[in-house]
């Protein structure tokens, strides 16, 4: 177990050390590829990506808190990150659990937020952590009752990096070429990350995120979302119900095709629901969040990122989709430049944002779809693909979409895993449709989403 650094100075000064080595490196390479040949120099450059992956993975891990976080979300939350399959993986091991920190930090967070000892507060507390994150350790109690319970600490000075970090990780995100965009397309979507985490460390807030999912979805079939504790809460201790289930890996590997398909109804529904019915999307959806039953019932963890969308927005971008699915290119790029997607009309621009939205709606184009298929080669050519949007300035992302596309990458990575199918493209629209309604006021707002055919 170890402490991360928590003054500003150590840690400014080791992603400044990083920064430093990871831009020397690519100036050193530079050098030398003027004296190379064309093969040895890709095979060199090849070989300092992975270096420098792993250095940022080193350094990250350590650091926890923004740099931790930032990193995790470096090969899904950004568009227009283009990495190489084995850095891409190599960021990926920042999505393990983390080392933890002594027990008896957690417990003084603990003990000062709730103004009590653990022994009173709780039946049994377990010192060793459930797991150990970014931002926070999360370690399982029984109250006094009986109940089972989460109890989720955040480390102590976590909320005096964020920033700093962001700074010094925006600097050496862009020094080492690893977001290769304009810099104010950076800054926007920086600034959406910082907003986010500054959310994730009031757990106060998390709280009533949870408060609202918990109303807002109890009709969904399958799905659970903790209750929280109230009187075991304050801005950085969040104590809520104990959800149990199994990983998305070992699930996958252990369920019947029945509960497989069953838990993927449950993501698509979900996420559908999330963005065109509620608005607010939970927008930290790697397989970690996520705990599977036997039976294909989902539980949904850690409700800090959480992402609200406006009215209208929403309904624009629906009607965005719609156009793709429906091979209307000129209605999607008038969209898209009024959404911020195209910063000006350019025909080179639109082909090769036409030409990636049709691969990433393809598993809406059929009545049956199966995510991780032998057809499904979604992924394959977004790797070959989604890179040419790096050539084109005309192209942007939006701070809307970070999270939101985020979240649509994890759920689909998810429904790989489990072997999912159904007609999203069904789904999808009718899902689209209701947002219109709503934003054209001809549906009530947050009523069901209903087929008015069949009903839901």
């Amino acid at each position: 177990m170890s402490r991360p650094p928590r003054s500003k100075f150590s840690r400014l000064a080791r992603l400044g050390s990083l920064t430093s080595r990871v831009s020397g490196s690519y100036f050193g390479q530079q050098v030398k590829g003027v004296f190379q040949n064309p093969e040895n120099r890709e095979r060199a450059l090849k070989k300092l990506h992975l270096q420098n992956a792993e250095r940022i993975v080193d350094t990250m891990g350590t650091l926890k808190g923004a740099a931790m976080k930032v990193g995790q979300s470096l090969a899904v939350a950004i568009d227009g990150v283009d990495l190489p399959p084995d850095v891409a993986r190599i960021l990926g091991k920042l999505h393990d659990s983390a080392e933890p920190i002594p027990f008896e930090d957690i417990r003084d967070t603990i003990e000062g937020e709730l103004e009590a000892p653990l022994s009173e507060l709780f039946a049994d507390f377990d010192e060793v952590p459930l797991g150990a994150a970014s931002l926070a350790q999360a370690h399982a109690a029984r109250l006094k009752d009986g109940t089972q319970v989460v109890v989720k600490a955040l480390y102590t000075g976590i909320e005096d990096s964020v920033d700093a970090d962001l700074g010094a990780l925006k600097t050496l995100l862009v020094t080492s070429k690893v977001l290769r965009r304009d810099p104010a397309e950076v800054a926007a979507i920086f600034d959406e990350i910082r907003a986010r985490l500054h959310e994730e460390l009031d757990y106060y807030q998390e709280a009533a995120n949870l408060v609202f999912f918990h109303a807002a979805m109890a009709d969904l079939p399958n799905l659970s979302i903790p209750n929280i504790h109230p009187e075991l809460c304050t801005g950085r201790v969040l104590t809520m119900d104990r959800l149990v289930g199994q990983s998305a890996d070992a699930f996958a590997e252990s369920a019947s095709a029945e509960a497989r398909q069953r838990a993927g109804d449950v993501l698509v529904h979900t996420f559908y629901d999330m963005v065109y019915r509620l608005r607010t999307l939970h927008a930290d959806p790697h397989g970690g969040n996520y705990l599977f039953e036997s039976d294909g019932a989902v539980g949904l963890i850690d409700f800090g990122c959480v992402k609200r969308l406006d009215l209208y927005w929403v309904a624009d971008y629906a009607r965005m989709a719609i156009a793709c699915v429906d091979g209307d290119q000129e209605t999607m790029m008038a969209i898209a430049h009024k959404l911020g997607v195209l910063a000006k009309r350019d025909a080179a621009a639109e082909a090769t944002l036409w030409e990636v939205a049709r691969i990433v709606i393809e598993p809406l184009r059929h009545d049956h779809y199966q995510c991780g298929g032998a057809a499904d080669n979604v992924t394959a050519q977004l790797a070959v693909k989604a890179p040419g949007i790096l050539r084109h300035r005309a192209l942007r992302s939006p701070p809307e979409l970070v999270f939101l596309h985020r979240a649509l990458g994890g759920v689909y990575t998810l429904l790989r895993k489990i072997g999912h199918s159904a007609n999203y493209g069904a789904l999808f629209r009718l899902h689209a449709v209701h947002a219109i309604g709503v934003a054209e006021g001809r549906i009530e707002d947050g009523s069901p989403v209903v087929n008015m055919d069949e009903g839901r």
